[in-house]
């Protein structure tokens, strides 16, 4: 059977809504149809570029009358197969990159209307170019969209001050899976006229609309902000750290992420260019203080607040960045973790949540149960402790061969690291969504009565279940991306 002359309809119809020069075939096509992690690959029927939301309408508006599955993709930086189509050949891959435009920036309003299709360091510059901030702040922001972090609600580094992308986000406009566009950029914080709708749609991964825009908040620029390296000799110094920098510092406080040895060995290791200011040390906090009133403020309650901390034992080491290129060395230091780990190898990632006071006996029973299970095997711990999320990934022990252990042990290890956030009362998702990667774990671990409301809902948005098939929900169509030998 050949995809392209059974859906030759559907295809000329997608050509005469947006144009032939959008619908995409032939050539190289895998920034589309391969994953970030290049762990999943697919084929789409056709690769759309509409230019508008009037065209995502169009373009849906075909999908739903020929019956065809859509994908909607953003900056394509998913980490759980969350949106590259399945290797059938009759998906529609639904690229929102063309509706880039930031619309309005209403300053007394301290707002921004911007398109999906923008990445996000671009939204952010235009914030700064108004004097404004846009807090919403993660590794990828040079290439994720605005799109993709509300359909996954994305979360980042400044969760602890700030909150996820649900709670930056007013407003959303929305194309139905029947091709209705829903209005709601109003941009207002007091809107109580029954359900809050954007709320559906912040977190579905694309499995119940095509996100086309949104309002999303702004906040005054800081007068001026501290960053600091600490260095502590267990994660309990860094909870109790993390106590003490909120009462010192209290909303001040926006930022607080720790980095374990080995998540920064990786990085001296790939990237030895990237200064390092403190020896190794079992954990390496990195904080930030943000301060309305002056730089002397700031340092001011970050050099009491590290003083005390000394003081306390709580650390043993401390470095404050003194200028605005260090300040953003250490950021890169943090940040630089990710794709160190990718240099490395193929790793078994976990983006999970925890309560911040069960995470110190979390890390250690599970620090030493995977040690047991599979010895010699290398914790990637890092992540936003503020709020509770932990990139608790695990790397192939020193000179294996990184397939050979996925392929052997990844079942084993997430199940073994899944029933330990379980028993502590943390969830396997903290940031990253569900898409492929986890769709059996959510079947499994969440309770029938939440996952039958979502079914629901599901039925009652997409009913032909033609949106993202296959994520998030085991109730979708069995058809997944394909995943790539390791």
């Amino acid at each position: 059977m050949n995809p392209v002359a059974d859906h030759a309809p559907v295809l000329a119809d997608l050509r005469a809504a947006i144009g032939a020069s959008h619908v995409l075939q032939d050539g190289d096509l895998s920034a589309y149809e391969r994953d970030w992690r290049k762990r999943w690959h697919g084929k789409a029927l056709a690769v759309v570029r509409p230019g508008s939301t009037a065209e995502v309408a169009a373009v849906m508006r075909v999908c739903a009358r020929h019956g065809v599955a859509v994908v909607p993709q953003g900056g394509n930086t998913s980490l759980v197969g969350g949106s590259v189509p399945d290797g059938s050949g009759t998906q529609v891959l639904l690229s929102l990159g063309r509706l880039n435009r930031v619309r309005a920036i209403d300053v007394a309003n301290l707002t921004m209307t911007a398109e999906a299709g923008c990445v996000l360091q671009a939204a952010q510059h235009a914030a700064e170019e108004a004097g404004l901030l846009l807090p919403l702040s993660l590794a990828a922001e040079g290439s994720c969209t605005l799109g993709g972090n509300l359909a996954t609600n994305a979360g980042g580094t400044q969760v602890l001050r700030f909150g996820n992308a649900r709670e930056l986000c007013l407003g959303l406009e929305v194309v139905t899976p029947d091709g209705e566009i829903w209005e709601g950029l109003s941009g207002l914080r007091k809107d109580n006229t029954g359900y809050d709708l954007r709320h559906l749609y912040i977190g579905s991964e694309g499995t119940l609309g095509v996100i086309t825009a949104a309002v999303m908040r702004l906040y005054p620029q800081p007068a001026a902000s501290m960053t600091a390296l600490a260095a502590c000799a267990s994660v309990t110094q860094c909870v109790a750290l993390l106590q003490l920098a909120q009462t010192r510092a209290a909303a001040s406080l926006t930022g607080f992420e720790v980095m374990g040895a080995c998540a920064l060995s990786l990085v001296r290791k790939h990237f030895p260019q990237i200064p390092q200011p403190l020896p190794p040390s079992p954990w390496t906090v990195l904080l930030e203080v943000s301060d309305a009133e002056s730089t002397e403020h700031a340092r001011t309650v970050f050099e009491g607040l590290l003083e005390a901390a000394l003081e306390a034992g709580l650390l043993t080491d401390a470095v404050v960045a003194n200028s605005v290129a260090q300040s953003r060395a250490m950021w890169h230091l943090r940040e630089s973790i990710s794709m160190a780990q990718a240099e490395e190898g193929l790793n078994i990632k976990h983006d999970i949540a925890l309560p911040v006071s069960r995470i110190p006996a979390f890390v250690a029973s599970t620090d030493a149960a995977l040690e047991r299970a599979f010895p010699g095997a290398r914790l990637v711990n890092f992540g936003h402790l503020g709020d509770g999320n932990l990139h608790y990934n695990v790397q192939v022990p020193p000179g294996g061969s990184a397939a050979d252990f996925l392929r052997e042990h990844e079942h084993a290890v997430n199940t073994l690291v899944y029933d330990a956030v379980q028993a502590h009362g943390g969830s396997i998702s903290a940031e990253h969504g569900i898409g492929a990667l986890k769709r059996e774990e959510l079947a499994q671990r969440k309770s029938p009565v939440a996952l039958g409301l979502m079914r629901a809902i599901k039925q009652a948005l997409d009913p032909a279940r033609r949106m993202n098939p296959g994520r998030l929900l085991d109730a979708d169509a069995p058809a997944r991306p394909t995943a790539a030998a390791p």
